[in-house]
Order: structure tokens, then sequence, then C-alpha cells
């Protein structure tokens, strides 16, 4: 049985990651491995989770939004910025999605470890499940991400997504396109059972 929380490190940092809260794994550590940010830039970290990518991001950052759909995740997340000295920098919201963010905001990034993986079903009933289920496909929160990402970039802003490529990276290309932004393949890393996870980059222009 997993402890009620569990101590994971990157770089300089430690996050404590407690119960009913996702913990950093591969596709974790690819996305924060190539984090860039740029000195002065106001991040939004979509699904933070514990914090990792947030609390990176903020070494630099002059502010980082910080939203999860896990309440649990929040709680954590904020912990861990205090943990890494951090708080100050950072704002913790609970919301699915941008559902929980003005619409006049605007951020230079935008860093989102989506849920990924297909499933029969979106699992609703665990806040686990929810952290990488993505139902039939493995596309219902990256599609709904993507529609709505771009009305909050800065103009010369972008935005970093990790997927698999069992939910169809090629789709995320198309509509990243519909939406005037062009994508590239930052990094990626073979998994067991024929998957390969991939961060991409898209900005306009």
């Amino acid at each position: 049985m997993r402890s009620s929380s569990r101590d994971v490190f990157f770089a300089d940092h430690v996050f404590n990651v407690t119960e009913n809260v996702y913990e950093p794994a591969e596709d974790s550590f690819v996305f924060a491995e190539n984090l860039r940010v740029r000195k002065g830039d106001k991040v939004l970290d979509m699904g933070t989770g514990c914090g990792i990518l947030g609390i990176t991001a903020a070494a630099l950052a002059d502010e980082v939004f910080a939203v999860d759909i896990n309440p649990y995740a929040v709680r954590c997340a904020k912990e861990n910025a205090k943990l890494n000295h951090v708080a100050g920098k950072m704002f913790f919201v609970q919301g699915d999605l941008f559902t929980s963010i003005r619409h006049k905001k605007r951020f230079d990034l935008i860093l989102f470890n989506a849920p990924y993986l297909p499933t029969e079903e979106v699992e609703e009933d665990s806040w686990l499940g929810r952290a990488w289920s993505a139902g039939i496909g493995g596309r219902d929160v990256i599609d709904r991400f993507l529609c709505e990402a771009p009305k909050y970039l800065e103009p010369n802003g972008h935005l970093l997504l990790m997927q698999s490529t069992l939910s169809d990276v090629e789709e995320t290309f198309k509509r990243l396109r519909q939406q005037d932004l062009g994508a590239t393949v930052v990094a990626k890393k073979s998994l067991p059972f024929f998957e390969t996870i991939v961060l991409l980059r898209a900005e306009r222009g």
C-alpha cells in the first residue's frame, strides 16, 4: 500500500507528493528537463499536479498561475511552492482547464502535461484517474485544451504540450495549424508497449 506522501526530487527541488495527487513520472521529468523559461515570463501551469513544472518555471518567471481540477493537487502544489521558496511568485486555482481564468488574462508560456492515455471513458470518479485517463482515443482533454489555449497566449507567447503517440500526435499538429500555431517536437522518449511520449512546442508565426 502506498504511504500517504512521498518525496520526489528534480534538480535542486524537492516535491512532497501527497495522497490522491499524480506522482511525477517519465513524462514529468522529460517535460521539466526541456522547460525553457525567459526571465520575466508570465506562465500558466495547467494540470499542475504536485507543482513540479510551475515551481521549476518560477525560478525565472515573474509569476506562475498553477491550475488543477484536483483540489488535493492544488493543496499539494501550494505546499511545495512554500517548500521550494517560490510561493510569492505563484497563484493556485482549482478549476477545469481555463474555466477559472479571466478571459483577458494572457501568458507568455502555457504548460500542460495532459491526460493522454486512451481509456473506455474518462475516470471521473478518481482524482488520480483524471490525471492520465483521456477517453477513447486519448484526446478528450487535449482537444478541449487546444480549443481554448491560443486565446490565452500573448502575441509572442508559446505553449508546451506533453502527449503520447497513443493519442494521435498528428491530430494535435492539425488542430494547432487550424489555430494558426506552428508546432515542433522538442523532445520524445520511447516507453514500453510501443508508446512514445512527445513534448510539443507551439507558437504563432
